[in-house]
């Protein structure tokens, strides 16, 4: 039997699904995904599948993969999505179809446990904080009884804990095999059983982070395997080029120096003056920020000559110099004594990379590529593609003379694009030949969902307008208990609303204001999912950047998405401006082929929060006039579901007000 006639008979009615997962519903946009998959599969070639949220694609994608009985990779967007992957679905479909399939989890190195940096970091002087020191203990504990060495398994470590680089190691400070832990290495357990699996699960940026450095392994797997699935495959173009480029951060020169001078003092003590060499690097750190002179932090600063703008060549120029110098200086010292231990001689490799990083920023920038200077805690100086298209049409599926394998990739995301082509996400990622498929979400948007756009709002960049934004979700929000996520398109949005909402319920024991940063996104998901629960206060949670995706409350918890202003990318951000340059110098319209797909892509993102099951209902709130004002806001509202309009404030009262009674099927809801 075909794996396409064998996959679809496994979601039929009645059929292996239906018989052995619980939840399952028979959907026929999961099944016509599901079979072209399979086709694909057995066919090879790629396909481009935008499933519409309900549609079920991690099955869709799953069962077609662990029947094939080939070596299938699928990477997703995200450290969570994995474990999710992995932990969850996985185990639940293999067991499902009854199949004996061997699974495997990659992450980057940075998500396990170092033993080796570990036993450094209980010498470490500077880990005087007792807080430190009461994590540590925990990690300490662990570390006896983990089998995995994932830091994803340990209970209540803080994404955010200034520890986790103290006790992971990075593709700089690794000593590889001269490790003294290296037979115990987490990391190369996790590599030895991603090589022996049959179905493998990474994520975008260990993948693209491989076709950069070849380090972890991912690029050499690829030769034997048949499949490769991309979920979440939005991210995809983002993601990469943050990797196919090079940066270098006076944070990495921090580090560095550190290493030296703790490593120095250790094994090499009284040979070298160490703590000069360390001072010398961190001073000459300093004095390049201060080259960049008063900037604010959350600049990016374009670099289209010699040096970034607003910079004065002499002072640049002369702290990228004292700078290669001081590194230099280190590796002349480090050369010296790199055969006394492995930290040494990997210190001075390190050194090394840094004075060729050097060299390469300044000389000239790439041709196709952007550079700038990205001003924030530390400076980071960055060059970048503009997009993946090249490395994908060159380096995945363009096969090599020794590797002519009939290879399937399998691209999915619920919005990749508004026009039927998908352009947004096929045109970077190198993808025009690709077979599209366009699913539409199952969900009854026009009874779920209503969209509202208050008209009394002033204009986005108005003075004003976070504090009216505020001051309509303080007004409406109460009326259904809090159960809102604000969505804001910028940090100052985000600190502007949390801030007014906060003042505006300071007194108040019914309404709780969370606010992305202030906890890290796991508590802030797990409060907001509890609500009002157990008599505790309902919650507006404020966020922006990583909670437009990715975010799945489903159920009472969330009834109402405000998102602050139309998505459209900052003009003045360099990658925006280079790209936009580029279709100007082929004639092409920057707003219609490039600002209004992202920003229509970015839109869909966000109100997709909203629906996430049958039985939701809720209501979006986009708060900027130009989506029902302007012309182009009809395109936009062709991108979002379709949702029934409340035009006035009274009627989106009185909608908010029905989604408080038990009924979904109330009359005036309808």
């Amino acid at each position: 039997m075909s794996l396409q006639n064998l996959t679809r008979e496994t979601f039929a009615p009645g059929g292996l699904l239906a018989r052995t997962v619980e939840e399952f519903t028979p959907r026929d946009g999961q099944t016509e995904m599901a079979c072209a998959i399979a086709r694909i599969m057995e066919e090879g070639g790629v396909l481009v599948v935008e499933a519409g949220t309900g549609i079920g694609k991690t099955f869709a994608y799953l069962v077609p993969a662990l029947l094939s009985g080939a070596r299938v990779m699928l990477s997703t967007a995200t450290k969570t999505l994995q474990d999710q992957l992995f932990g969850r679905d996985l185990p639940h479909l293999i067991k499902a179809l009854g199949l004996p399939i061997r699974t495997a989890l990659l992450k980057g190195r940075g998500s396990y446990l170092c033993l080796h940096r570990l036993d450094l970091a209980r010498h470490d002087s500077n880990l005087a904080d007792h807080e430190a020191l009461r994590t540590l203990a925990r990690i300490e504990a662990w570390a006896q009884v983990t089998r995995s060495g994932d830091l994803a398994e340990l209970p209540g470590l803080d994404e955010r804990s200034a520890l986790i680089p103290v006790i992971t190691s990075s593709r700089d400070n690794c000593l590889g095999s001269t490790c003294p832990q290296f037979r115990n290495c987490h990391v190369n357990q996790a590599r030895r059983e991603a090589m022996a699996a049959d179905l493998l699960v990474i994520n975008h940026h260990l993948f693209f982070a491989d076709l950069a450095v070849r380090e972890s392994g991912v690029a050499e797997l690829l030769p034997s395997v048949r499949t490769v699935i991309f979920d979440e495959a939005h991210q995809l173009n983002e993601t990469g080029v943050q990797f196919l480029g090079q940066q270098l951060s006076t944070g990495q020169l921090m580090d560095f120096a550190r290493d030296m001078l703790a490593h120095g003092l250790l094994q090499a003590r009284g040979q070298i003056e160490w703590q000069r060499l360390a001072s010398d690097i961190e001073r000459a750190a300093r004095d390049l920020r201060l080259a960049v002179g008063n900037v604010s932090p959350g600049t990016k600063l374009r670099w289209t000559d010699l040096v970034p703008e607003q910079v004065q060549a002499v002072a640049w120029y002369e702290a990228l110099e004292t700078l290669r110098a001081t590194c230099s200086a280190a590796i002349l010292a480090l050369d010296c004594v790199r055969e006394v231990a492995p930290d040494l001689q990997r210190l001075f490799e390190r050194a090394q990379g840094l004075v060729g990083r050097f060299e390469f920023f300044m000389g000239p920038c790439a041709p196709d590529s952007v550079r700038w200077l990205d001003v924030g805690a530390k400076l980071t100086l960055i060059e970048s593609p503009l997009d993946i298209a090249g490395t994908v049409e060159t380096r995945l599926l363009r096969p090599t003379p020794d590797d002519q394998t009939q290879r399937s990739w399998i691209f999915t995301s619920a919005t990749l694009g508004d026009d039927p082509k998908l352009s947004w996400f096929t045109e970077p990622s190198g993808l025009g030949e690709a077979e599209i498929l366009k699913i539409a979400s199952p969900f009854d948007y026009g009874v779920q969902a209503a969209l509202h756009v208050p008209r009394h709002l002033p204009k986005p960049g108005e003075v004003g307008h976070s504090a009216q934004v505020a001051e309509f979700i303080a007004r409406t929000a109460p009326l259904i208990g809090g159960r809102t996520l604000v969505l804001t398109t910028t940090l100052r949005a985000l600190r502007a609303v949390s801030e007014a909402l906060q003042s505006y319920f300071s007194e108040s024991t019914e309404l709780e204001i969370l606010v992305q940063g202030q906890q890290p996104k796991r508590e802030l998901m797990e409060r907001f999912r509890r609500g009002n629960s157990g008599g505790r206060a309902g919650c507006i949670l404020v966020a922006s950047a990583s909670f437009w995706e990715g975010v799945d409350i489903p159920g009472d918890a969330l009834q109402m998405v405000v998102i602050d202003k139309l998505p459209f990318p900052p003009p003045n951000d360099p990658l925006v401006e280079a790209r936009s340059r580029r279709l100007e110098a082929a004639g092409r319209s920057v707003f219609n082929d490039y600002l209004m797909p992202e920003a229509a892509v970015a839109l869909k993102q966000g109100a997709g929060r909203l629906i996430r099951r049958e039985s939701d209902r809720g209501i979006l709130v986009v708060c900027d006039t130009r989506l029902a004002l302007m012309g182009y806001g009809k395109r936009l509202m062709r991108a979002l579901p379709a949702m029934r309009r409340i035009t006035s404030e009274p009627e989106l009262i009185e909608a908010l007000e029905a989604l408080t009674r038990p009924s979904t099927m109330d009359p005036s809801w309808l």
